[in-house]
């Protein structure tokens, strides 16, 4: 292990987080340099050992960032970009305040050229195994018919992507509403889709 990571102070433990004293205090000078202290005075790095298959997270509600210890076996430079991705994350949020933005919208692009990795991609390339998850639900907009394999229910209505940007501009419409139907019926109606 080198230097870095044996000068790392640990300095809470509890559900599975550890806070990195380093890298919180890296993500602190970074936002100060973009003129947001505010943002800098609340965000903290931890290492969450429940994360498996993602590289990190960005929380907004307390301006935490999660990161997968697994990150440490591509030292320095992947837990570095990571943190950066996240901090990403919590940089376009804060300048933009309450509104909503695309998570890897233009916001976030700026705010990774502002913290030194333009171009960042949205998901990472690691070797770390990701979990497969069986699609257990379906929907079918009842306008095109395209069935939409889930593995959760969806938790309020939706509507087909593709119906609402060729009829509706890109807006939320209920003529283009998602469905449910039977897997039995779904898996004939789309076969190519990952059950």
């Amino acid at each position: 292990m080198s230097d870095r990571w044996e000068e790392v102070l640990y300095t809470a433990s509890f559900n599975g987080l550890v806070l990195d004293v380093v890298l919180t205090q890296q993500c602190r000078e970074l936002v100060a340099m973009l003129g947001l202290e505010e943002l800098g005075k609340h965000v903290r790095v931890f290492w969450h050992s429940r994360l498996t298959t993602t590289a990190g997270l960005a929380h907004y509600n307390d301006a935490t960032i999660d990161l997968n210890p697994k990150l440490r076996e591509f030292q320095p430079e992947e837990p570095d970009r990571t943190m950066r991705h996240e901090l990403a994350h919590l940089v376009a949020q804060f300048r933009v305040g309450n509104r909503r933005i695309q998570a890897h919208g233009r916001q976030w692009q700026q705010a990774c050229a502002d913290l030194g990795i333009p171009g960042e991609k949205r998901c990472h390339d690691l070797p770390i195994e990701r979990r497969r998850m069986k699609r257990k639900l379906a929907y079918q907009c009842r306008s095109c018919g395209v069935v939409v394999p889930r593995v959760k229910k969806l938790a309020r209505h939706s509507s087909c992507y593709t119906c609402c940007q060729q009829h509706n501009r890109g807006r939320y419409s209920s003529k283009f509403l998602l469905l449910p139907i039977p897997l039995d019926e779904a898996k004939l109606l789309a076969p190519d889709a990952k059950w």
